[in-house]
């Protein structure tokens, strides 16, 4: 686990615009291979997650669906559909910043890993403060605006 890595994560998210502020990063072998944001709104498309879209990316760049040997950062911990859309890619590590007690799918509210019965490394609350607060940032503009 890089903490440099999480922190590119954040920096992302920070640029997020009107997206909710999602940050991920895919590395392999130490270097960053692919980073997105969140763009649902953006793009009009549900699918758009940060994860969703840094994995599409990951993949043309090394032209393999299979991400044997990655890692992935995100400011927040994956939801359902992305939890499983990690886990199908094959990515070995997830690190993740905030836990979404809500939707959390690598442990807060559910446990992807283990309904799919795939062994992948999962830590989460790495720089979990910074994160949660770009969040609480964002949602607390959203309902004044």
């Amino acid at each position: 686990m890089n903490i440099e890595f999480m922190e590119e994560a954040i920096k992302l998210a920070k640029n997020s615009d009107k997206d909710i502020p999602i940050g991920a990063v895919i590395v392999k072998d130490g270097k960053i291979i692919s980073k997105a944001v969140n763009e649902r709104e953006k793009k009009k498309d549900a699918t758009a997650h940060a994860e969703i879209i840094a994995i599409r990316r990951a993949n043309n760049k090394l032209k393999n669906w299979r991400l044997n040997g990655c890692e992935i950062y995100v400011t927040l911990e994956p939801c359902p559909m992305c939890a499983s859309a990690i886990i199908q890619a094959r990515i070995d590590k997830v690190y993740f910043g905030a836990y979404d007690v809500l939707n959390g799918a690598f442990g807060s509210k559910s446990d992807m890993a283990e309904i799919m019965n795939y062994n992948i490394e999962c830590k989460g609350a790495i720089l979990e403060e910074e994160c949660s607060l770009l969040l609480k940032n964002y949602f607390e503009k959203m309902r004044n605006a």
